[in-house]
Formats: structure tokens, C-alpha cells, sequence
């Protein structure tokens, strides 16, 4: 669960040099260079957050004499008005973060929040709510960090650490069992093979191989449940269980009948490509001079 800063190192330095470039030229003409200030950030609706050591380590690299401190727990959920930050030190130095760090805060709160959401809905059933590769590019490893804290499961990270067999692999292969049993007797490193279905019939023809998972994509619910009915058949028969994972079309108006099902996975993208942004403010007031 917890966030490696080494890995996100560079994306905030890269953030930051986009932001401030050669300076911060208002801060500068307005602003005492010994002036220094209380900033807090505030919550201006109900929200997840996720993203403070984020937000830590933009004030860090922009002065490492800036205290910051989190009032609120990662993952925790704060309402209207609540101050999950309280940063105090130089004025300009937390002018010049002050951007940066409510992006990333923002971003990754809206996507634990809107995870959270899924999950609330999904409660009481055995489906898990997963996310999907649909992330910004650079931002992948921040955002389904985010998922976690929002109490969803990650998919894999890449193309590197899952076997997914989608119908352009199937296709190029003569058909998705093909594929499975290709996959089965070259993948010496043992990954997991999830084969991506439309239909009963290449259900049928995938379950017969023997995957370690059955995504069935852009299924209604009667075709879902007729599958479900065929993977409970046959993993009572075989010591080797089949996973099921719905992806496609859902979203939180019908990912709860989707769960009662009785699938174990259902993806969703929205987590990360649709998330609106959490609304936070940062107000800052003088507290003297150095």
C-alpha cells in the first residue's frame, strides 16, 4: 500500500521545472524574500484523499525547509472544509510548490474517490473493483497508487507483467484456445493467462484451455450470468480454478447488479481516465519575517 518516493523523484521534478521555469516572477516583485507564511489546504468537498507524500516531497524540493504537515490520514475520507495540510516556512517557496503539489493532489484524490464510489457499490458481494491501463502517460504508477487508496486492486502495472490474450492476439493465433495453449507452453516464467471473451462460444473454447482468468468483455448481464454458470461447473470439477473479470460498459449505475452475478473482477477505466478533480484550495497568510 505504501508509495516508493524514489520512483516518483523524477515526475516531480519534471512538474516542477514545468511549472516555475527560471522563477517565480510575481512572487519575487510582490513578495519580501524573508516573508514567511502559514499555508493551509482545504477540502471544498467530500473527498478521498490520496497524494499527501506527493504533495510532501513538491514543498521538499522546492525548499526542504518548509514544515509540512499532514493533518488527515492517506486514504482517509475529509468533507467540506476540513484541512488535511498545514505547510509553514517561506512564503515564496510555498507560492512556488503551491501548484504543483494541488495538482497531484487533486488528481489523485479524484481518483480514490471516484474508485471509492465503485467499491461502496460492489460491498457484500465477492467482486473486486479493478483498475485498467487507460492511465496519463507518466502518471500510471501515482494514479493506481490512488486506486489502492481508494480501496480498489490494481490490474497488472504493464504489458510486462500479465498474460492478456485480447482477440487481435486471438485472431493472429487461429482462435483464443489456440492462443491459451501457445501462450501455456512458451510462458516459462509462469505469468498469469487472462483471455479476453465476447461470447459463450469463445468462453467455451477459452475455458477448455485452461486460463488462469476469463475477462468477459462488453457482455450483458443474461451473458455474464450464463457464463458464471459454466465456470462454476467446471472449476468444481477441476483442481485448477478459473477466475471470471467483466470489463466494458460499466459504471456505477450498473456495476452492483454486474457484481451480484458472481464474478470476481470487475474492470473499470473510468477510475483513471475519467476521475474529475477534487476541488482543494490553498490560503496563505504572513506570519512574519525571517
Amino acid at each position: 500500500m505504501s508509495l516508493n518516493i524514489e520512483k516518483i523523484r523524477a515526475l516531480v521534478r519534471l512538474a516542477l521545472k514545468e511549472d516555475i521555469g527560471k522563477g517565480d516572477i510575481t512572487s519575487r516583485l510582490t513578495i519580501p524574500k524573508q516573508a514567511q507564511a502559514l499555508a493551509l489546504i482545504m477540502a471544498k468537498e467530500d473527498a478521498v484523499l490520496a497524494g499527501l507524500p506527493v504533495a510532501k516531497l513538491v514543498f521538499e524540493m522546492v525548499n526542504p525547509a518548509l514544515e509540512f504537515e499532514a493533518l488527515a490520514q492517506e486514504g482517509s475520507r475529509v468533507g467540506y472544509g476540513d484541512v488535511p495540510v498545514k505547510i509553514q516556512g517561506s512564503a515564496r517557496s510555498i507560492l512556488a510548490g503551491e501548484r504543483v503539489a494541488l495538482n497531484f493532489l487533486q488528481h489523485l484524490s479524484g481518483v480514490a474517490t471516484l474508485t471509492a464510489k465503485y467499491v461502496e457499490q460492489v460491498q457484500g458481494t465477492s467482486a473486486r473493483i479493478l483498475d485498467t491501463r487507460k492511465t496519463l502517460p507518466g502518471l500510471r504508477y501515482l494514479e493506481k497508487y490512488a486506486v489502492r487508496m481508494g480501496g480498489g486492486t490494481n490490474h497488472r502495472m504493464g504489458l510486462y507483467d500479465l498474460v492478456l490474450i485480447k482477440s487481435n492476439h486471438a485472431e493472429l493465433c487461429g482462435g483464443i484456445g489456440n492462443a491459451i495453449r501457445k501462450i501455456k507452453r512458451l510462458n516459462g516464467k509462469g505469468a498469469k493467462v487472462v483471455a479476453e471473451v465476447r461470447n459463450l462460444t469463445e468462453a467455451t473454447e477459452a475455458l477448455f484451455a485452461g486460463p488462469d482468468r476469463l475477462l468477459l468483455d462488453n457482455m450483458g448481464l443474461d451473458q455474464i450470468r450464463e457464463v458464471v454458470t459454466l465456470v462454476e461447473a467446471s472449476n468444481r470439477s477441476r483442481e485448477t480454478k478459473t477466475e471470471l473479470e467483466v470489463s466494458g460498459g460499466v459504471n456505477l449505475e450498473t456495476v452492483q447488479a454486474t457484481a451480484l452475478t458472481g464474478v470476481d473482477y470487475i474492470s473499470v477505466g473510468a477510475l483513471t481516465h475519467s476521475a474529475p478533480a477534487i476541488n482543494l484550495s490553498l490560503t496563505l497568510r504572513e506570519i512574519g519575517n525571517a
